[in-house]
């Protein structure tokens, strides 16, 4: 058996990228318990080949891993870092022989995100940051070899994000507007000003997602007048759909594929239940895509990059059973390479499958999950519920680490797309809008009972488990549902969702009216607010329940978890209680993961009794 540690250390080697000549390829490992960059140089081997060179390492962070980075140009990485999980991502870059390491964002309190990496113009790429006013993001060209910073617009504080074309000019804002409405507004160069296009209720959905290479154009991503989000080639004056690209009966368009090089759409992306829907635009891509397929015959193939002449692939490859494999391809020699594995310890041997299910509620939904149970289990299991965080993002088909983990310590797992859950098209989203706690939990509910009818869930032994909104439902299973659950654990999740509303990170404040509409207003829904708030119905709670918290969570404030564990604490609850003071929203640090997945797997034993403890 695996140790603990084997499923959550840092991964061997993750985040491969290609640079933009294919003579060089990036990645992150660890050094010291932290995730650093290294780089290693492609060769051309004897017989017209491809082999690598030996890694260098270029970066040396020892309190925070790296949280991303990108090429600039070919001799040069940049990167962003926070501090302690403040989710305040500061901004540097380094020179692949890891010489000219440059803070290009030293501002204290200020989060910096890269809006267009301006891949045609090594010196150059554009960020936002909230410098000037927290509450809103700025625009800037970054110079980086000088490191001055060019003010491209001034933010009047409602603008929420930006579309460039592709000579990298910023060309279109993403407004805001008397709090629920949004607003494209859009401009044909830099010189102008941005004049508002179309102004709409924030249900209705429309991103322009790239220009069309003549930059006239745009493909936009909307739902208006539809219930899934389509891709369609529409007019930026006027936003007027000129023709529809694909649409989707059952998913939401999740993303576009292109060519730069070539000025092409290839296919359009959408995420299935558990293989991926690609509606094929380029035949030529196509049969490309299906050789390279072949090659890892059932397996999850995706290109994780590719340099800018199209002829060097990165690929990424995995299943449910393994995390996954990193392969170079040439396409010149038409040779595969392999460079790197996430995490070379687990094997298939070591894993389960992960079912795609599907499940109906008391209201006649079709919710899609994934259920996974230990290895030869036969008839009921001891079984953890794992609502998703967000709420409105979703759970995916794959191999994830926890799920193995608890899978090979003798529990089922159910992770279920809940109402909300994002992809499945705006009338499934919508049907979340001020339902925390009640028709949202209603559907957790309704698959823990079909668990319990198919034999798959003992019904004494059932766990509920979640981090951010799935530490609320967690908390809300155990206060609304109290026979349910024999025990609960609780990450970083909201317990009171008035206090919530009022220490959010202030750039989440232009939001708050749309907040209001989606979860509820504190003012006009109180008393909704007050009857799903789990922290005040703290008398319901029967079970023992474990919280863990990061001191610096800047979405879920340390006072969310406080307030729980003290109404528990002051009934004569058990309930352990995990804080960690260099955390945020989660445990990133590898040493903080250990711990509190090793309390949780105690904590689930000693509740559930299941054959294996660590």
């Amino acid at each position: 058996m695996l140790s603990l540690e084997d499923y959550f250390r840092n991964p061997k080697e993750t985040s491969f990228s290609i640079s933009p000549n294919g003579q060089h390829i990036a990645y992150m490992a660890p050094y010291r318990d932290r995730l650093n960059i290294f780089v290693r140089d492609i060769m051309t081997d004897v017989n017209g080949g491809i082999k690598l060179g030996e890694p260098r390492q270029i970066t040396f962070e020892c309190e925070r891993s790296i949280g991303g980075y990108i090429w600039k140009g070919d001799e040069r990485i940049i990167f962003v870092r926070d501090n302690d999980g403040d989710e305040n991502y500061q901004l540097f870059g380094v020179g692949i022989d890891g010489s000219g390491y440059r803070a290009y964002t030293p501002f204290e309190g200020v989060r910096v995100a890269i809006v267009d990496s301006l891949p045609m113009c090594p010196r150059q790429l554009i960020i936002q940051m909230n410098r000037r006013n927290a509450e809103c993001f700025d625009p800037y060209r970054l110079d980086i070899e000088t490191g001055e910073l060019e003010l491209l617009a001034e933010n009047p504080g409602n603008w929420q994000g930006w579309t460039t074309d592709h000579d990298g000019k910023l060309r279109v804002v993403y407004a805001i507007v008397d709090g629920v409405n949004t607003q494209v507004l859009y401009r044909d160069a830099e010189d102008e000003e941005f004049k508002p296009v179309i102004t709409t209720n924030f249900k209705d959905e429309i991103a322009f997602t790239l220009f069309t290479f003549d930059n006239r154009e745009v493909y936009a991503c909307t739902n208006i007048n539809r219930d899934h989000t389509a891709l369609v080639r529409m007019t930026p004056h006027t936003c007027e759909e000129l023709e529809l690209i694909y649409e989707d009966t059952r998913y939401d368009v999740a993303s576009v594929v292109y060519s730069r090089l070539r000025k092409r759409l290839l296919f359009v992306y959408c995420s299935g239940h558990k293989d991926p829907i690609r509606h094929w635009i380029d035949k030529d891509e196509r049969s490309f895509r299906e050789h390279l397929y072949a090659r890892f015959p059932g397996q999850r193939v995706s290109v994780a990059d590719n340099d800018l002449q199209e002829e060097r692939f990165l690929l990424r490859v995995g299943s449910d059973r393994t995390l996954g494999t990193y392969w170079l391809y040439d396409r010149r020699s038409d040779t595969f390479l392999r460079v790197g594995e996430l995490a070379p310890w687990i094997t298939p041997d070591d894993t389960v499958p992960m079912h795609a299910v599907t499940y109906q509620t008391r209201d006649k939904l079709t919710i899609e999950a994934y259920l996974s149970m230990p290895r030869g289990a036969e008839g009921p299991v001891p079984m953890v519920v794992h609502p998703h965080g967000g709420p409105w993002s979703r759970d995916y088909w794959g191999c994830n680490p926890l799920v193995q983990f608890l899978c090979s310590r003798g529990y089922g797992v159910f992770q279920m797309n809940f109402r909300g859950s994002t992809g499945y098209g705006r009338k499934f989203l919508e049907a979340s809008y001020k339902q925390w706690g009640l028709k949202m939990q209603d559907d957790i509910t309704d698959g823990v009972e079909w668990l319990i009818r198919e034999g798959y869930a003992d019904a004494k032994r059932i766990a509920i488990y979640g981090a951010s909104y799935g530490g609320y439902a967690a908390l809300a299973g155990i206060c609304f549902t109290p026979k349910l659950y024999c025990c609960a654990v609780d990450y970083v999740g909201v317990s009171n969702l008035l206090t919530f509303m009022k220490t959010i990170p202030p750039y989440w404040r232009p939001m708050l009216e749309m907040m209001y509409e989606q979860v509820g207003n504190p003012e006009t829904d109180r008393e909704q607010l007050e009857a799903t708030s789990p922290a005040l119905h703290a008398d319901a709670i029967r079970c023992p329940l474990f919280v863990a918290q990061g001191a610096k969570d800047p979405r879920v404030n340390k006072a969310e978890s406080d307030q729980m564990v003290e109404a528990l604490q002051n009934r004569g609850v058990e309930v352990e209680y995990m804080v960690k003071e260099n955390e945020g929203h989660g445990f990133q640090n590898q040493e903080n993961r250990f711990d509190f997945y090793r309390a949780m797997i105690r904590f689930l034993h000693k509740h559930m009794k299941a054959e294996e403890a660590i």
